[in-house]
């Protein structure tokens, strides 16, 4: 993807995870800000949050967390980033986080990641946005869901081409070879509103 300025990643704010996805989630943040890319991301400064952006930082990225006002203490909102936005609504996050980005990263996490993830890809299947969405399949977290996906296809309720909707990368190496091979993104259709 050749305009690739910025990435949203979605993940988990629990630390009572496996090293590998703290490892991951570093690896990702430094990566980021090593490549000049801007991460945006929740706003918090714990769990996988907290590493992704810790890791940017410290790797001289730019951050930029948005962070609903009814979550700011329980996601702890990181007071260290390059902006914080604190807005009224997790409807607005999710606007204000696809508008801020050119591209997705999943990495693992829980119910609030599935929803952000969800959201953005049907988003992205109903043509509202045309921009990559990398599922990171870290230690094959993603598998069952990646299962779910193909069990709704085969049973007819779900017609889509995975290959344009996602791709899914099993360690962070190949998250960035994923966006670097993404075409850019079509203009979506402006008649159709998020």
């Amino acid at each position: 993807m050749k305009t690739l300025s910025s990435v949203c990643v979605y993940c988990g704010a629990s630390a009572q995870v496996a090293d590998v996805h703290k490892q991951a989630a570093h690896a990702l943040g430094d990566g980021l800000a090593r490549r000049g890319i801007r991460l945006v991301y929740g706003g918090g400064r714990v769990g996988l949050m907290g590493i992704v952006a810790d890791a940017a930082l410290a790797a001289g990225g730019q951050v930029v967390g948005i962070i609903p006002d009814h979550i700011q203490s329980a996601e702890i909102e990181h007071t260290g980033l390059t902006e914080l936005h604190v807005v009224d609504s997790m409807h607005t996050r999710k606007r204000m986080m696809v508008d801020k980005s050119d591209a997705f990263v999943i990495l693992p996490g829980g119910l609030g990641t599935l929803d952000e993830a969800f959201e953005v890809l049907t988003w992205k299947q109903l043509r509202l946005h045309d921009k990559p969405i990398i599922i990171a399949d870290v230690d094959g977290y993603w598998r069952p869901l990646l299962g779910l996906i193909d069990h709704m296809v085969a049973q007819g309720f779900a017609r889509i081409d995975r290959n344009r909707l996602y791709r899914v990368a099993d360690q962070i190496d190949s998250v960035f070879t994923a966006l670097e091979d993404a075409p850019d993104p079509r203009s979506p259709d402006r008649s159709r509103k998020l």
